[in-house]
């Protein structure tokens, strides 16, 4: 590869964009290929709706995923217990493997900050930002974990102090059967709390941004720099050469699509159960698996609005509303609830991460198997299998910066923020617990946010906000899920026709369905795990790739 400008690029002829991506501006060290986006594509108009697809991804991706959906639509008894011991066996076995994976991923990301490979500037020595600040941050929000912090960020705090609390518990076999991090701190209330936040932050912070920022890294890199399609095959042209337009990077693309479908359809499952939930709660309407489908058709429906949209009106006018709300609501359970906690506790939990960071992040030896297995390696599972989604949505609009500037705002930026999350609504709910009032504790997953909220004023208002907030997220995450499962499945086109969009808005949709109907939260679980698992490999890989990769780009000053 030598450095060229853009117009020296077969696939970026006279310097223009090629179906939708931006040629580099300035020096960049573009890969000499005569492959063409698109160019293994099927055009074709039917019904007076236009396609463009890459017939053999496509093809295979979708027929899997029907063939699953239909079979466990019409097998809901027999893929129950299906899905729970694919579940057990996965985090059982394989815990080890995802916390490795996900500490070398933190561990590049934060290295390539202090090396002078983060002064590399994505799409060329001369571009600049796509977006603002604001619009940036708001939509490396809403995009990587807004659901999971609505469903979680009550719960899990209060989960981990009660586990905590309650010390650990020793089974006929001498193996631990509490679901306590760690050694637990039994009968010490202010332990419990400083180990529950510090667990919490462990899920929520580095480690899930570290995921993302290496493969939207990635991403970028092989596409505004080198000339590549943005899907995930062209990562691994240092490996892979010429191959990657084949098999080995049809696989990779196919498995792509199966990890972000699988990770999507789990957070729109969480989030389709807490809005029910939530609306039970506020208005008496049944939480049964009725409403939840009516739900998921509904909002997917909605979707399908913004989808057609794109990403500047669509996509970033609703993350931008969902931060808006999101910032209310925090700010509200600040102010009424207790504040003084809640600033102190930020910085005291802050600390307390760092402390436990060493002993939660281990791999091996752990005497705590419930919590790596059922908390930490489900987490590193959802992550990696909503990576391909999160990280080519955040390369998409992080065009012009430098890695640096890119690294520290993804990294830094959204787990500052989670920190604050959950200090103030799981620290709220922990106070209450500790004030006498055992509702929140006792209550459902889905439904804990809502019960924290009705021990504060005006409970109506905040209740129905955290509904609408659940609801955009749904509608942010499938409308940007399917912008991304497009591009892949139509070889690396962005601006590929939206029929194509709406079917795979509607694919989302439909796996959650039969995912909630044919096991719950069980079965999400399982999908999650058992799609996370193969595409870990497939990150690994992407670590050597991408290191290759940023070496031959000429470096800014």
């Amino acid at each position: 590869m030598a450095e060229n400008s853009p117009h020296d690029n077969a696939s970026s002829r006279n310097g223009e964009s090629n179906e939708g991506i931006p040629a580099p501006e300035g020096p960049a060290n573009l890969i000499d290929t005569d492959y063409v986006i698109g160019q293994d594509n099927i055009s074709a108009n039917k019904f007076g709706l236009d396609f463009d697809l890459h017939g053999k991804v496509f093809t295979f991706s979708s027929l899997v995923i029907l063939f699953f959906v239909i079979i466990t639509l019409a097998l809901q008894d027999q893929m129950d217990p299906l899905f729970t011991g694919l579940r057990d066996w996965m985090t059982g076995n394989l815990t080890w493997f995802f916390l490795l994976a996900a500490n070398i991923f933190v561990i590049l990301a934060v290295v390539l900050i202090f090396t002078p490979l983060g002064k590399v500037r994505l799409g060329g020595a001369h571009a600049r930002p796509d977006f603002s600040y604001a619009g940036w941050f708001a939509m490396l929000f809403a995009a990587g974990m807004g659901i999971g912090l609505m469903f979680y960020g009550v719960s899990e705090p209060l989960t981990h102090f009660g586990t905590a609390l309650g010390g650990t518990e020793m089974g006929e076999n001498g193996i631990r059967t509490d679901w306590a991090p760690l050694s637990a701190a039994s009968g010490n209330e202010e332990g419990a709390i400083s180990l529950a936040m510090a667990a919490t932050i462990f899920h929520w912070g580095l480690h899930p941004w570290g995921i993302y920022a290496v493969v939207a890294l990635s991403l970028a890199l092989f596409s505004f720099n080198k000339g590549l399609p943005l899907t995930m095959r062209s990562i691994f042209y240092p490996i892979l050469g010429e191959r990657i337009w084949g098999w080995p990077g049809h696989i990779i693309d196919i498995l792509a699509v199966f990890a972000t479908l699988f990770g999507l359809a789990t957070s729109l499952g969480f989030g389709a159960s807490q809005a029910t939930a939530g609306l039970g709660f506020l208005f008496g309407i049944p939480n049964n698996e009725v409403t939840m489908v009516l739900l998921i058709i509904g909002i997917t429906l909605v979707a399908l609005m913004s989808v057609v949209a794109g990403v500047e009106k669509g996509v970033q006018r609703l993350s931008q509303l969902n931060m808006v709300l999101a910032f209310l609501l925090l700010l509200f359970v600040i102010v009424v609830g207790p504040t003084l906690m809640i600033a102190t506790g930020f910085f005291e939990y802050l600390g307390s991460y760092l402390v436990h960071l060493p002993a939660l992040s281990n791999p091996f030896g752990r005497e705590d198997a419930n919590f790596s297995q059922g908390w930490t390696a489900f987490y590193w599972a959802w992550w990696i299998s909503w990576s391909p989604f999160v990280g080519m949505f955040i390369a998409r609009v992080s065009r012009g910066r430098t890695v640096r500037e890119f690294l520290i705002a993804v990294l830094l930026v959204p787990s500052l923020v989670s920190v604050l999350w959950m200090t103030a609504f799981g620290g709220t709910a922990i106070e209450q617990y500790l004030s006498g009032f055992e509702g929140v504790s006792n209550a459902a997953l889905e439904l804990q946010l809502f019960e924290m909220l009705g021990q504060l004023p005006w409970t109506a208002i905040t209740s129905f906000v955290g509904i609408v907030l659940v609801m955009v997220f749904f509608i942010t995450s499938s409308d940007s899920g399917s912008l991304v499962i497009d591009a892949i499945t139509a070889g690396g086109k962005v601006d590929a026709p939206k029929p194509q969009r709406i079917f795979w808005a509607l694919i989302e949709g439909a796996i959650a369905i039969a995912l909630l109907l044919g096991g719950g939260l069980t079965a999400l679980q399982a999908a999650v795990i058992s799609t996370g698992l193969p595409f870990t490999l497939v990150l690994l890989a992407a670590c050597f790739a991408i290191v290759q990769g940023l070496r031959s780009e000429p470096r800014g000053t």
